[in-house]
């Protein structure tokens, strides 16, 4: 046994998933890459590395990705990654010993050196970076997947706008529409239980891309409150082209809203606290409803157009 080491707990067997670290990268992103910096002395042939060998170097035995810095290594010299060492509890998974804090500064060397391509190059991203500059840029890679834009549950699935619209269609059984304009009818039966209204997402596809409107009642502080919002499937920069409006009425009156979609980059939960869309007080919804105030029947009109 090593000096200060001791045996630790047994560490579950099973490998840990990371599926978004920015500590970690597929080993998949090396061995695609045709853009490896040449690694003297991993397989005796200087300028000519081996991607076999640069796998076993820099893979984690715990979550298989290829380690980054800072690279840890027990007193045995066994190596893991930052975010594994914490999982693992300070355990080496191959001897068991204490890891302590040593690092392995040879391979952060190793990993220094390589340029690589940023991960969603599946997705269309032809970039390539030298490895600390492939993390920064990964976190706003325009050709990042989005996160699916259905608000009713947590949904964690991910993917491009091919893959989510066919996601929203057969899995959400989200209404889907053709067309520009829109007018929608929402029916509540008892509308005072606000915690417990319907909410409803229904895409558009016009202009050759697709738009979410959101309807759903949440409280603003203490006051139930009913919201139409329009979100972009794509980029800021792309939603910025488009203009909508918004009305509802009833009784002869009106309200209306004119605005910008947001992207879906920005969560469902984040637009809807910052109040960019349509709101409309429970009391005057109830108005806008007729009858007898008991069950609510709005009608909301809208329209997106593209700014020229």
């Amino acid at each position: 046994m090593s000096p200060g080491g001791r045996f630790c707990e047994d560490v579950a067997e099973s490998r840990i998933t990371l599926a978004d670290s920015d500590a970690a990268t597929s080993f998949a992103d090396l061995r695609t890459s045709p853009f490896r910096k040449a690694l003297p002395g991993l397989n005796g042939n200087a300028g000519m590395p081996s991607n076999k060998n640069v796998h076993d170097l820099l893979e984690c035995p715990v979550c298989m990705n290829l380690m980054c810095p800072p690279i840890h290594q027990c007193p045995n010299g066994h190596t893991l990654c930052s975010s594994c060492k914490t999982r693992v509890q300070n355990c080496c998974p191959t001897c068991r010993n204490e890891l302590g804090n040593i690092r392995c500064l040879a391979l952060e060397k190793v990993a220094e050196s390589l340029d690589l391509p940023c991960r969603y190059q599946i997705y269309g991203c032809p970039d390539i970076f030298p490895y600390y500059s492939k993390l920064k840029h990964e976190k706003i890679c325009k050709y990042r997947p989005y996160n699916c834009p259905y608000a009713g549950a947590e949904c964690s699935v991910t993917g491009d706008i091919q893959f989510l619209m066919m996601h929203l269609k057969n899995d959400h059984k989200v209404d889907m529409h053709d067309g520009s304009t829109f007018n929608h009818r929402y029916v509540k039966s008892n509308p005072q239980e606000v915690e417990n209204a319907t909410w409803m997402l229904t895409i558009f596809n016009c202009f050759g891309r697709q738009f979410c409107l959101h309807f759903e009642a949440f409280h603003i502080g203490t006051a139930p409150v009913y919201m139409a919002f329009l979100r972009f499937m794509g980029d800021d920069d792309e939603a910025k082209q488009f203009t909508y409006s918004l009305e509802v009425g009833g009784s002869g009156r009106k309200l209306t809203w004119q605005g910008i979609p947001r992207s879906i980059r920005d969560s469902h939960r984040k637009v809807r606290d910052s109040q960019d869309g349509l709101i409309i007080q429970r009391n005057l919804a109830l108005f806008f409803s007729g009858g007898n105030r008991q069950e609510l029947k709005l009608k909301v009109a809208g329209r997106i157009w593209k700014e020229l």
